[in-house]
């Protein structure tokens, strides 16, 4: 019989379950689509850790309540927490940390994503040795547009996907659906909404973590993906000619001549969504991704929360809280940057936001370890990633 642990009510926002050898983490807060808050990201880590070191746990299951897995940081906790400018400096402490815990789990790891998986929540579901995706599952990282940055692992995860797949889906925050994350190796299963419940109560009854059987069981459920004709995966060529520009200026530009030839009218709403974005969150996003491709992922960790913390404390722009307060306080999505264009990005005081911090105010994870999400693409029906598991 299941026993739940922690504070096993309705109310929590995560909720733990004991079974056996099983261990079943459900994101709790449907009604704002699983966001991640500071309570949150303290029972996972609490969790997590604590079933890490029980010898008697072999398997984790990690789902999402309602029609989300979860669709990311809770927004609004920082906007409240504008005025003073460190006081989510712990929990984005305890989440980056957290990313790092999950990426290097020493237990078997499954996601249920099913729905909503976006930005911070994806990173619940991507470095899991197994993540199990169905047709409506939806992905993005879409931080830039509101003045933030692709953290919590991404730009060490997308700096290595192939060409740069990573840089399109970090600027312009295009949508991916299941299909195409386990086309391109974010996901290792597709399987359909209506057998999710099934495939949960077999890996349960599995009662076990052997890495083999539980990919025999997600089999048991899984079926073959194949990417629609008009997925962006198609259209790699012209992202790799268009997102290896150096600059965003010169990305847009290039992508404005791409969507003037015949069939590329897919670019225009993208083009669009770019066009509104923080000039600054471009900017920032950008450097991050590409310097992503030569750190290891406790160094794009560590990048990060020092991104993030300078981001948050609008150490050169208040554009993340600008985004916020348009897209969900005031919802008239008609943010005012500052800057407000792209040539007045002072690309100088975007390095700023990137230099160390005093070591003892660095985030203090290893310098090695070893990733499920290692950047390996084989054998995948996109042809050209998946990731090695």
């Amino acid at each position: 019989m299941a026993q739940e642990v922690g504070k096993p009510n309705e109310e929590e926002v995560v909720l733990g379950e004991e079974i056996d050898h099983v261990r079943l983490i459900t994101l709790n807060r449907p009604r704002q689509l699983n966001v991640i808050s500071s309570r949150v990201v303290s029972l996972l880590a609490e969790y997590l850790e604590k079933w890490e070191k029980d010898d008697k746990v072999e398997l984790i299951l990690i789902k999402g309540a309602g029609r989300a897995f979860s669709a990311g940081g809770d927004l609004k906790m920082f906007y409240d927490g504008r005025t003073e400018k460190d006081s989510c400096l712990e929990v984005v402490y305890r989440m980056y940390w957290l990313c790092y815990h999950i990426h290097t789990y020493k237990k078997t790891q499954v996601a249920l994503a099913h729905g909503i998986s976006m930005g911070g929540g994806a990173s619940l579901m991507v470095p899991l040795k197994f993540s199990v995706v169905t047709e409506k599952t939806v992905f993005s990282t879409p931080e830039a547009s509101i003045g933030f940055h692709t953290d919590c692992g991404f730009s060490y995860i997308h700096s290595r996907l192939p060409g740069n797949l990573g840089e399109y889906l970090a600027l312009t925050g295009a949508r991916l659906n299941g299909k195409e994350l386990v086309a391109i190796g974010l996901a290792t299963h597709f399987v359909p909404s209506e057998k999710i419940p099934e495939l949960e109560k077999r890996l349960i009854s599995l009662n076990s973590g052997k890495a083999d059987a539980v990919k025999l069981a997600i089999e048991e459920f899984s079926v073959e993906v194949k990417l629609d004709d008009e997925s962006v995966l198609n259209k790699q060529s012209i992202i790799n000619e268009c997102f290896s520009k150096d600059t965003v200026a010169e990305i847009i530009q290039s992508f404005e001549v791409e969507s003037k030839k015949e069939g590329n009218g897919w670019i225009g709403p993208v083009l669009k969504g770019l066009k509104r974005s923080s000039p600054t969150g471009l900017n920032v996003t950008l450097k991050s991704i590409r310097e992503g491709r030569k750190q290891s992922l406790s160094e794009c960790l560590k990048k990060e929360f020092r991104v993030t913390i300078n981001i948050l404390r609008a150490t050169i722009s208040n554009d993340v809280y600008e985004g916020i307060r348009a897209l969900t306080i005031d919802k008239d999505n008609s943010p005012k940057w500052s800057p407000p264009s792209l040539d007045k990005v002072d690309e100088g005081k975007v390095d700023l936001i990137f230099q160390q911090f005093e070591e003892k105010l660095e985030l203090q994870i290893p310098e090695t370890e070893e990733c499920r999400w290692d950047g390996k693409y084989e054998n995948s029906t996109y042809g050209l990633c998946k990731t090695t598991k």
